[in-house]
Order: structure tokens, then C-alpha cells, then sequence
């Protein structure tokens, strides 16, 4: 048996490394100073590991350093990168667009944007039973641009179905009208290819604790090279990070994030595989085991997240099985939108019912995660399921 509880829960957060956290300690102790601080020695070496690490990670996107603004994490950077384009580009258009199937932290400045006077279409996803359930339509996004629109954001890869979106393809379309394209790529850095040249993106937002550096630092890609994309800063008080994220910098985190970006970049291919093996393994056993499941978004290959599987359980409320599961880690939705009552949003968009969408888990291979994990939690969600499912036939 696996030491427990086992924890597969890693597209709500992953584990520090160790290498990560090797890398972050000497900046809590001896290497303590304020990379703003540039009139002595102390100052200069934490700007010194602050400029490595925007290099590191602006050569594994593809980016050049200038482009890579370092905030709280990809919540912020979502934030900024809405908020900043709509505040700076309000004269030229008050329309954005966006998929219904998007993270909490872009739908709701949406949200706040539209009681400001703006206006927004969010695109609906391919439905479930499509193999590529939960992919956008790129001539249904096209359809839904005007000439006032300023901006679109959509995910590049989700973080309850997985599934990857033709960003490359919505690139040029958004281009060819002259619009922004921003992506919350949190997902999707360090566990699959993300070139920002090679995705035509404008905006770009990503954070470190998922991809197994610390929590509290993210990062916005803001191209700068012809035409550059101008933002208004939504945090002001010190000029920091090119004038748009005021702040002292988090010297530990920023060397964490660089460090764990440059393993996932090492590590990908194979990893990569590893996982997708696992969660192979994952669906057989449970397939092989119970009935009344279903794959909920696209099948299992090159559009989904390798690390990526959500189940649906007929006849089981997917919160009662959690509670039941004291001894593995994984969830019904989204990490920041645990607490909400309702079910998954995402799963809604695909045109699920509530009783379904309800019955629904997910889980989120990673890094540390074993083949004796992955067989222990089959046993344990099995035997629950038949479990719950026989105490409701009685009751």
C-alpha cells in the first residue's frame, strides 16, 4: 500500500519541488535584499537572480525578457491583462469576448467590466459526446467579433476537462480584425509545448504553484515587439516591473518559478508520456470496475492535458464521494470555486445536467504521483461508488 492520504489534486496546486525550494532558500537568509534597493550590494544581487530568472523564463516561452512581467500569480496577471487592455483602450472599443467555459478570474472582471458600461459575448464549446467536447468553434469566436470589440481571451488549456483550445487559429482571426488575444495559459506552461510566437498570443498569464514552484508568484507575457501591446497598470505606487505591476518583488518566489519552468522544460517529453500512461491506467481500472461512468470533455489525446481525466458517476452526488475519500486528494471543479454550491460551470457548458455535473470528479496526475497511487485509487473509488450507489437503491 501507497503511504496516504494520496493527493491528486495537482491542477488545483502542485507540491514545491525539492529543487525548487533548494534554489528559493538562500534568498529568505543570506541573500535577503530588495531587488529595488539598487545603492548597494545587497540589492544588486537580488536584481542580479531576479533579471536570470525573467531570462529563464522568457527563453523557455519563447519571449524576450522585457515581455515578462512577474505579479501575485495568474489570477493577477488575468486581472491585469483585461482590466489594463479595457481601461487603456476604452476610445477605440467596449467590446470583449470570451468562452464560457473560462476560469473564475477572467469571467468575473468580465463581470465587473460589463457594470462599468462594457460589453462582452462569451463563445460557447463544442457539447459533450463530441470528441473534442469543450473545444471553441473558431468560426463561431470569428462570428462573434465587431469593430468594436478590443480584446478576447480564452483559455489554452482548461483546468477541469483539459481540453486544448486552437489558439493558433484564433490568433489569426483575432489579428486579422485587429484585436487583442490574451490566454490564461496557467494549465498548460510546463506540461505541454507553449511558444508565444508560435500561438500568436498578445497576453499571456501563468503561475508557479502549477507547475511545482511556490504559491504567490505568476507571471503576464505583454508582447512589446511592433505593434507592442499597450496596458493600464491596475496596481500603482512604485514603478516596478516597467511601470505596469508596482510592488516589491518577491525575489525567492520569482527564483522558484524560474527554476521549476526550467525542470518542466527538461523533464517535458518524457513526463509528459508518464502521465499520460498513468492516467491511462487511472480510466481502464475504473471502467473495468464500475458502470454508469462517463469521460467528460474530449477523448483522451492530443487536445486534452496528458495529465488531465473527469469522470462523471451515475447515481453518486460527486461531494458525497469526496467526503467519503478522506484518504485521496482530488475535486469536484475548480480550486476558486470550491466553496460555491453550484456545480461546475464547465461542465454546465457542455451541456450536462445539474445531477450529472454533480456526480462529476476530477482528477489531476502529476509529478509525484505513482502506479501504486493510481491502482490504489481505483480500488478506493470503486468500492466507494458501489458503496454510496447501494445505500441510495436502500434508502
Amino acid at each position: 500500500m501507497p503511504p496516504l492520504p494520496i493527493y491528486m489534486d495537482n491542477h488545483g496546486t502542485t507540491r514545491t519541488d525539492p529543487r525548487v525550494l533548494a534554489a528559493m532558500l538562500p534568498y529568505f537568509g543570506e541573500e535577503f535584499g530588495n531587488a529595488g534597493s539598487t545603492s548597494h550590494v545587497f540589492g544588486w544581487a537580488a536584481k542580479q537572480a531576479v533579471d536570470d530568472a525573467r531570462e529563464t523564463i522568457s527563453a523557455a516561452l519563447g519571449a524576450a525578457p522585457r515581455e515578462i512581467i512577474f505579479t501575485s500569480g495568474a489570477t493577477e496577471s488575468n486581472n491585469l491583462a483585461i482590466r489594463g487592455v479595457a481601461a487603456q483602450h476604452a476610445r477605440r472599443g467596449r467590446h470583449l469576448v470570451s468562452v464560457a467555459t473560462e476560469h473564475p478570474s477572467v469571467l468575473e472582471p468580465l463581470a465587473r467590466l460589463r457594470q462599468e458600461g462594457f460589453e462582452t459575448t462569451l463563445v460557447p464549446v463544442r457539447p459533450a459526446g463530441d470528441p473534442l467536447a469543450g473545444r471553441v468553434v473558431p468560426e463561431q469566436l470569428a462570428a462573434a467579433l465587431r469593430d468594436d470589440t478590443i480584446l478576447v481571451s480564452v483559455m489554452l488549456a482548461n483546468h477541469e476537462i483539459g481540453v486544448v483550445q486552437p489558439l493558433a487559429e484564433i490568433a489569426a482571426l483575432c489579428h486579422a480584425r485587429g484585436v487583442l488575444l490574451h490566454t490564461d495559459a496557467t494549465q498548460a506552461v510546463g506540461k505541454l509545448p507553449v511558444c508565444v510566437e508560435a500561438l500568436g498570443v498578445d497576453l499571456m498569464s501563468f503561475s508557479g504553484h502549477k507547475l511545482y514552484g511556490p504559491k504567490g508568484v505568476g507571471a503576464l507575457y505583454v508582447r512589446r515587439r511592433t505593434p507592442a501591446v499597450k496596458l493600464r497598470p491596475i496596481i500603482e505606487g512604485g514603478g516596478q516591473e516597467f511601470g505596469l505591476r508596482s510592488g516589491t518583488l518577491n525575489t525567492p518566489g520569482i527564483v522558484g518559478f524560474a527554476r521549476a519552468v526550467e525542470i518542466c522544460l527538461q523533464e517535458l517529453p518524457a513526463e509528459a508520456e508518464r502521465l499520460r500512461q498513468l492516467r491511462g491506467r487511472l480510466w481502464d481500472g475504473l471502467r473495468s470496475r464500475l458502470e454508469g461512468l462517463t469521460l467528460n470533455g474530449p477523448e483522451l489525446g492530443e487536445h486534452r492535458l496528458p495529465s488531465n481525466l473527469n469522470v462523471s458517476f451515475a447515481l453518486v452526488d460527486g461531494e458525497a464521494l469526496l467526503l467519503s475519500m478522506k484518504d485521496l486528494a482530488v475535486s469536484s471543479g475548480s480550486a476558486c470555486a470550491s466553496a460555491e454550491p453550484e456545480p461546475s460551470h464547465v461542465l454546465l457548458a457542455l451541456g450536462l445536467d445539474k445531477a450529472t455535473a454533480r456526480g462529476s470528479l476530477r482528477f489531476g496526475l502529476g509529478r509525484f504521483n505513482t502506479d501504486e497511487e493510481v491502482d490504489y485509487a481505483v480500488n478506493l473509488v470503486a468500492e466507494t461508488v458501489a458503496r454510496l450507489r447501494a445505500s441510495s437503491t436502500m434508502a
